[in-house]
């Protein structure tokens, strides 16, 4: 007698026409992300991957899958190009990797605003607002493979974020269009707040089709580094950098010793030893910004102009936020991270603070930005020295202690990475609503484990 058909055949024999992925290496790749930045996720998860991979390429094509998901109970997982490292493309049930980067088209660009599906590149959004003048207000590292929808389901900041805050503060999202997980998939436009309800959830409450997102006007940016001797006058130049008002910034990022010692492909621009700070001003500021170096005793030691950088196609940005502890695990496979936020008007005393309980330990990255409430204050993507799980829990509680936030990138259950914990009832009623089923990636949310 011939075996049952498996929810995955039937999937296949009933939309043969869809882009399916079904080499097992491959599949095994698009079921990970960059969760081995955390040694404790890598060791929960990288055995864990799909049953199958799809790449739709229309609204129709995405309507067909999810509605055969939803009438055979197949759990879908999004992804986007997995920069993520949070474990988030990574299904605990198998089923369907949903990746959406063959829906990628832009839709259109207005002043001060851009509208494209959720799939487009972030490198190559920004490729066609340039012309109009304008340029994403917030941009990972990851810009040139990250993709729009990735960034809202699962980033935080970026590039930009000293002008604008993190990518959830309100004006830079404006709007949504997504999709039911349903046997007749509903489609729905959500607006302002209610749109925020789907941000950093990693798609386990809504399926994104669309995004409509805020620009910032466009500078020629000088991309510098300065350098000190010292830990204390480094960060006082870096802070002072950040607040100066008249000062046209996109970028400030402070590396402590030994960090810049691990960034190797900067190596002849950062003495062994060396503090250093990473700004991306506008040209038109380069000279302000020189005399406050000079007046905490910096030196620049690189500086390209916005025409350099784009003729030789390397970019400062690729070593900020979390590329910092990518470039650093290529030198030191044994380190790994945090993520940090201080209290805006004492983050200059906690990361001192901080500096000095954990020296040799915990080596400090510091990005400026501005919070939710509009006051500059610092996020910090911390290099951990690992030797044990239990020494990384400690340290974590320590921080906690002594009052600086940590947003816990070592687990994957979403509520367990929030510091706030558990997610707010219009969530939770966002998730019912638009996943009634449970099908979403389960496993990632308390209250909807992976059912047996």
């Amino acid at each position: 007698m011939n075996a049952p058909m498996t929810s995955i055949e039937r999937l296949h024999l009933e939309l043969p026409e869809l882009d399916w992925i079904t080499d097992p290496s491959r599949i095994a790749r698009l079921s990970q992300d960059f969760a081995w930045f955390s040694p404790v996720l890598d060791r929960q998860l990288k055995d864990k991957r799909a049953d199958a991979v799809v790449r739709p390429r229309t609204e129709d094509e995405i309507r067909a899958l999810v509605g055969a998901c939803a009438r055979l109970g197949v759990p879908i997982t999004i992804r986007g190009s997995g920069t993520g490292n949070y474990g988030q493309t990574t299904p605990l049930a198998g089923g369907v990797v949903l990746d959406m980067t063959g829906y990628n088209a832009l839709l259109w660009v207005r002043t001060g605003v851009a509208r494209a599906q959720a799939g487009i590149r972030l490198g190559e959004l920004e490729r066609h607002t340039r012309p109009s003048g304008q340029e994403l207000r917030c941009i990972p590292s990851t810009y040139r493979s990250a993709t729009l929808g990735g960034l809202f389901g699962g980033g935080f900041g970026g590039v930009g974020s000293i002008n604008y805050g993190p990518l959830g503060a309100p004006g830079n999202v404006l709007g949504l269009r997504a999709m039911t997980i349903e046997p007749e998939p509903q489609i729905v436009e959500l607006r302002g707040a209610e749109a925020l309800r789907m941000h950093h959830l990693w798609g386990t409450n809504g399926l994104v089709l669309e995004l409509e997102v805020a620009l910032a006007p466009a500078h020629p940016w000088l991309e510098s580094l300065v350098v000190f001797d010292a830990f204390a006058p480094a960060l006082a130049f870096a802070d002072a950098l950040a607040n100066a008002p008249g000062i046209v910034k996109r970028e400030v990022a402070f590396f402590a010793s030994p960090v810049p010692d691990h960034l190797a492909q900067l190596a002849e621009h950062l003495p062994k030893g060396c503090h250093a700070v990473l700004s991306l001003v506008a040209e038109s500021s380069e000279d302000p910004m020189r005399a406050l170096a000079d007046a905490h005793g910096g030196r620049m030691t690189y500086r390209k102009t916005a025409e350099e950088v784009k003729k030789s196609n390397r970019t400062l940005m690729e070593f900020t936020w979390n590329h910092t502890t990518l470039h650093a695990l290529k030198v030191d496979k044994s380190l790994t991270y945090l993520q940090s936020s201080f209290v805006p008007g004492r983050h200059v005393a906690q990361i001192t603070e901080m500096e000095q309980r954990f020296a040799g330990e915990v080596l400090m990255h510091v990005e400026f930005l501005r919070g939710l409430d509009g006051l500059l204050t610092c996020s910090a993507l911390q290099l951990v020295r690992f030797t044990t799980e239990e020494r990384l829990d400690q340290i974590i509680r320590l921080h906690r202690e002594h009052g600086v936030r940590i947003n816990n990138p070592h687990v994957f259950v979403v509520e367990d990475g929030k510091a706030g914990g558990a997610l707010p009832p219009e969530i939770v009623e966002m998730k019912k609503r638009f996943d009634p089923r449970g099908l979403l990636n389960p496993g990632k949310l308390r209250d909807w484990p992976v059912k047996a």
